[in-house]
């Protein structure tokens, strides 16, 4: 009976402590305080050491994954669409042309379009040895063409020229247009894809480039422009075509040529001369224009024209060749430097329209 008693004194007083009140609240806190510290510092350590690792594995994982990119676009130059993706994404350089750097998406668009059009246009097989020359040669010609495109670009900044959309759109309704006709955007597009592995985005990308350099070459050839001039005062008084380009003196290399042509259909694709000299009556001459493969500047006149819309004409060529022989010192001052290795022995000459 005590012991009845004595236990339920016992269980009075417990459920009398377990009750919060104003005087037993700090007991209560340290109570659960003192049972928690047993665990703090050992949970407190294996964060940290989680947090370690996690920052260790990512630096490693990130290392590795730049080595890989590096290994795959430059010692083994893949270019693969993934690699390209991540070329269009990461600002990488392919060279460097006078401190302008060259991106290797530019790069790659030029090059894996010529090998589409190579394997599935022509049936070449590019893995194989015996066409390690071609694919030197498209390699050697891409590469030149993205430091081109990129050479005229730090030009065109320091000189403020620059080309348009509209500019970009009509050439590509100029490209759109056949001799049988324009093709609808579609069937462009498609055309494109088929041929050259292209988006129209990638497309559009190329033609600007390419009208921008052409708008440099126009802009920076002094001689160029006094050789116009001088055709233009020639054909006054002379109108023999051969006889005027014949008359202008060669400077630096700049010939001025002339010639014509059998009947060609009003809208052949010639750079606009076709379409230039349909616009004239018989023995008229057009005003200097400017070639829209960007080669120069043109003066035509028309001689013939037949019944089925077909056209004869006589033209002046004035060539560009001022940004080719800049182009052509900052190579030999070795100026432009090549971050992957690209054999040079067929090598092609790179010229201002393409």
């Amino acid at each position: 009976m005590k012991k009845l008693l004595k236990a339920r004194k016992q269980k009075k007083e417990l459920q009398r402590s377990a009750r919060i009140t104003n005087e037993t609240v700090a007991e209560h806190r340290e109570r659960i305080l003192a049972g928690g510290r047993r665990f703090k510092y050992p949970v407190q350590y294996a964060r940290h050491r989680l947090v370690f690792n996690t920052v260790l594995i990512s630096f490693v994982a990130l290392v590795v994954i730049v080595g890989l990119v590096w290994w795959q676009l430059y010692p083994a130059q893949n270019s693969s669409t993934f690699f390209y993706r991540i070329t269009r994404v990461l600002p990488l350089p392919v060279a460097s042309v006078d401190g302008q750097q060259v991106r290797y998406s530019d790069y790659l668009v030029i090059y894996r379009s010529q090998a589409h059009y190579l394997e599935f246009k022509e049936g070449v097989n590019l893995k194989d040895s015996a066409s390690k020359g071609q694919v030197d040669f498209i390699k050697r010609k891409a590469i030149n063409d993205a430091i081109a495109d990129s050479y005229a670009a730090k030009i065109a900044k320091q000189e403020g020229i620059g080309v348009t959309d509209q500019q970009v759109d009509d050439a590509i309704s100029r490209q759109r247009q056949s001799r049988d006709g324009t093709a609808s955007k579609e069937t462009y597009d498609a055309i494109v894809m088929d041929h050259f592995d292209w988006t129209p985005q990638e497309a559009r990308g190329v033609t600007a480039r390419k009208l921008l350099r052409q708008e440099v070459s126009y802009a920076i050839d002094s001689l160029a422009t006094q050789q116009r001039d001088q055709v233009v005062a020639k054909l006054q008084t002379e109108k023999d075509f051969m006889k005027v380009a014949e008359s202008i003196e060669v400077t630096d290399g700049a010939k001025v040529e002339a010639g014509l042509t059998p009947l060609v259909p009003r809208n052949n694709q010639d750079g606009g001369l076709a379409a230039a000299a349909s616009k004239l009556k018989k023995d008229e001459i057009s005003q200097p224009f400017k070639s829209t493969t960007g080669n120069g500047y043109y003066v035509v006149k028309l001689l013939d024209e037949s019944s089925d819309a077909r056209i004869s004409y006589a033209y002046i060529k004035i060539p560009l060749t001022t940004f080719s022989k800049q182009l052509a010192k900052i190579k030999t001052d070795n100026k432009v430097k090549e971050y992957i290795s690209v054999s040079k022995e067929a090598e092609p000459k790179v010229a201002p329209q393409n």
